[in-house]
């Protein structure tokens, strides 16, 4: 079994649109070979009419190659129409759902694959305050109904079937800003640990990392695909290679001078074995 994944995030589109970036990735997509595009969010800057156009115009691209999978950043929410109001928070999504539909948190399954999303995007909400001010309407939430949802799911998995998670926020911590995802991190990734993923998609932070959460699960941390960048880092992507045997992350790096995204970093992971990830699943 072999199932590849590219996984793209945060091309903000609105004053930090690349399009020099976005052409880029739209060349190279289709010699990548994808059975399925992943795009974890903060698909527009200001949740916008003309960004959000801009942005299914991206995907009807992308979708040339293989079916893109999408879930809502922080970006796309327009959180201020329903501020701290549990009820009517359809309204929060109202401009996401009328260019990429009602499913704020979509399946997609093959027999090699099944691709799970949780919505963690809930603009301003009780789950994602902080103290600190910067991080209004930016942290993300997990809450507790749809960690539950999640794991029944992958429990009804096909024996062999790789089990994603695909979410916006960063999972683990930033390597360049020290900043977690979530507000309530700890509860968030104890919820992750026991979901029954194997590999979790997210993005958020702008800068690319690839590692491992509670030493089993790989996550796929990409970077933006815009001008928004976080040092002297650069604009990137990941594909991702499942086998039976393992998770290949491979890291494409944006070239500005070539005009092109090319391939550095690649990091291997083990698979754990289906019976161990769902012994670890039920025991939560």
């Amino acid at each position: 079994m072999s199932f590849c994944i590219v996984h793209l995030s945060d091309p903000h589109f609105g004053i930090h649109a690349d399009l020099r970036q976005v052409r880029a990735v739209e060349d190279l997509v289709p010699d990548l070979a994808p059975r399925l595009i992943v795009l974890t969010g903060d698909l527009t800057h200001r949740a916008r009419h003309g960004e959000f156009q801009a942005a299914r115009g991206f995907v009807r691209e992308l979708e040339r190659s293989a079916p893109v999978h999408v879930v809502p950043g922080n970006h796309d929410v327009q959180w201020w129409k329903r501020p701290l109001i549990p009820f009517g928070s359809h309204a929060k999504y109202e401009r996401y759902t009328q260019y990429f539909g009602p499913v704020l948190a979509p399946t997609t399954e093959f027999p090699e694959a099944l691709v799970v999303s949780a919505l963690t995007a809930h603009g301003l909400a009780w789950g994602s305050l902080t103290l600190e001010p910067r991080d209004l309407a930016v942290k993300g939430h997990l809450r507790v109904r749809e960690g539950a949802r999640i794991r029944q799911i992958f429990a009804e998995a096909m024996p062999g079937q790789a089990r994603v998670l695909v979410l916006h926020h960063n999972v683990l911590r930033g390597m360049l800003t020290h900043r977690m995802g979530f507000a309530r991190w700890q509860r968030a990734q104890q919820m992750l640990s026991g979901s029954g993923a194997e590999l979790i998609l997210c993005g958020h932070d702008h800068h690319h990392n690839a590692n491992v959460l509670g030493g089993r699960i790989v996550v796929s941390c990409t970077g933006t695909v815009s001008s928004l960048l976080r040092g002297d880092y650069a604009p990137a992507f990941h594909r991702i290679v499942i086998d039976d045997e393992s998770v290949t992350v491979e890291q494409y790096n944006w070239e500005a001078e070539n005009g092109r995204f090319r391939r550095s970093d690649v990091n291997h992971f083990a698979r754990p074995g289906v019976h161990e990830t769902q012994a670890i699943a039920a025991a939560s």
